[in-house]
């Protein structure tokens, strides 16, 4: 085998906003350890990057790999079902060729692979698109897994066996206690916090069944690269009883401790503070005309309202209930409602609050939330608690009003709301007095702000991204070094 040249890593994020974003993150910071990322994406997800405005020029050194999803162009956006049968039924035929015609497996295409001094070193998978995985085992290519959001949610997932053993849940992921029982492999989390407790039975059905198939799958993985800070296990309020801690396996850190999990565990994140990307990647179209309304409020006045790209935000009556509460408490606000949600607002709303001469508020469909949480006129954000969001509220100190609304967004809340307390869970459902309550005592707690300082010098302070980078570069030296092994061993 001839000088090797480069060495490419394929990355196949879940296809969703809130998964492709710190996935390209990491593309970005593997760049500039030399190596040649390639984003592997359905046909669905890459028609969309194109005509996004945001790619720059850092996102543009990234290989774009789009491949057949078998769904329609004429069909809305997919849900959470149809995006599992396309990746279990017609995605993976399409990345193995992929992964060939780049230059790995044995069956090397004449243009792409070895010969020209190119190889595919490594394959890095989102855990919930583990059907990757088998094309990974199936092409011979190490694999390492991607968790997007905390550690703790990992650790609820890989402990399913052990609460089926111990009869905690039954066999369909059901639980057999109270819902205030805490879990033993999380003692802050009760049984309502199981992330695929959402939807009708066999929605919940279905969701443990993907799970389950994600830790069997994940099973193999030689690596698992977790989007969250190193000393994420600081905040725990019980220290000795937890035993999956996050592992910095760098030289220059005292810390290392084993974990029951197969993998060899890096906590790289938040991305974002990796990353050289000068823009976000949006998927949807932002309307930046909310930023010159938001320089015209005074600081830390506006309530922020956002409930992510991915799940449908909270129901029509739970609409109506929100604009009711954010018209009484007089506060401004900006609100990001897409047109399919605004039939929930009462009679007149938009007329009376956004569009008059005494414009309490902003509506639109989209908003570039960077750059809005950015502004010093944002003093709370209310929040479905999605990882990106909190991560992104922290690393410009915003207050957090949660409202959790489906899978690992109940245990990020608890972290906000119960460990950092750097916010406040709406409580009682979502009535127009609990919101309004809810957005008085967080816009109210003077102590907030101290706390949202600690936590941000925690997870983003130069000592959290030193040890991040050397998390990164210890994945980085260890993929290299198995990459060069196996060429070497194959002539």
């Amino acid at each position: 085998m001839g000088k090797m040249k480069v060495i490419r890593i394929i990355l196949v994020p879940y296809p969703a906003q809130g998964h492709i974003t710190p996935m390209l993150n990491l593309a970005s910071a593997l760049l500039n350890h030399g190596l040649e990322p390639v984003m592997v994406v359905p046909e669905y997800i890459h028609r969309q990057i194109i005509k996004s405005p945001t790619m720059d020029g850092e996102m543009n050194k990234i290989l774009w790999k789009p491949i057949p999803d078998g769904m329609s162009k004429d069909t809305e956006p997919p849900d959470f079902f149809s995006i599992e049968t396309a990746m279990e039924n017609t995605m993976p035929s399409h990345l193995e060729k992929v992964v060939r015609e780049l230059g790995g497996g044995e069956e090397e295409e004449e243009d792409g692979g070895g010969g020209n001094g190119v190889i595919v070193g490594c394959m890095v998978v989102d855990l919930l698109a583990s059907w990757a995985i088998q094309v990974a085992s199936r092409c011979g290519v190490p694999a390492a897994g991607f968790w997007p959001a905390m550690f703790a949610t990992y650790r609820l997932i890989t402990a399913i066996p052990d609460m089926i053993m111990a009869g905690f849940i039954s066999d369909s992921g059901f639980p057999q206690h109270s819902k205030h029982y805490f879990l033993p492999c999380e003692p802050i989390l009760s049984m309502e916090d199981l992330p695929w407790l959402i939807g009708n039975l066999e929605s919940r059905k279905a969701r443990f069944k993907f799970w389950t198939r994600t830790l069997n799958r994940s099973r193999s993985l030689k690596w698992l690269l977790v989007n969250s800070f190193p000393e994420e296990k600081l905040f725990h309020i019980d220290h000795h009883q937890h035993q999956n801690q996050l592992i910095n396996i760098s030289k220059n850190n005292n810390t290392t401790t084993e974990t029951t999990t197969s993998p060899i565990v890096f906590a790289i994140g938040p991305l974002s503070k990796l990353a050289k990307t000068k823009n976000v990647l949006s998927l949807r179209d932002e309307d930046k005309s909310c930023l010159k309304w938001l320089d015209k409020q005074k600081p830390q006045s506006v309530i922020y309202i956002s409930f992510g790209s991915w799940v449908s935000p909270i129901g029509e009556d739970k609409v109506k209930n929100l604009a009711m509460a954010l018209e009484a408490f007089e506060h401004p606000f900006l609100w990001v409602l897409g047109s399919n949600w605004r039939k929930g607002l009462p009679k007149g709303y938009l007329e009376r609050v956004v569009f008059s001469k005494k414009a309490a508020g902003q509506v639109v469909s989209w908003a570039p939330q960077i750059e809005v949480l950015k502004h010093s006129s944002v003093g709370c954000f209310l929040t479905h608690c999605g990882w990106n969001s909190t991560m992104e509220a922290i690393q410009f100190r915003k207050r957090l009003l949660c409202f959790p609304i489906a899978g690992d967004q109940f245990v990020n809340s608890i972290y906000i709301v119960k460990v950092w307390r750097i916010g406040i869970r709406i409580n009682n459902g979502f009535g127009q007095s609990d919101i309004e309550e809810g957005l008085r005592m967080v816009m109210e707690d003077t102590e907030m702000n101290e706390r949202l300082k600690k936590v941000y010098e925690k997870t983003m302070g130069e000592e959290a991204i030193f040890k991040v980078e050397l998390n990164l570069k210890a994945f980085v030296d260890d993929a290299t070094k198995i990459c060069y092994q196996n060429c070497m061993n194959s002539n």
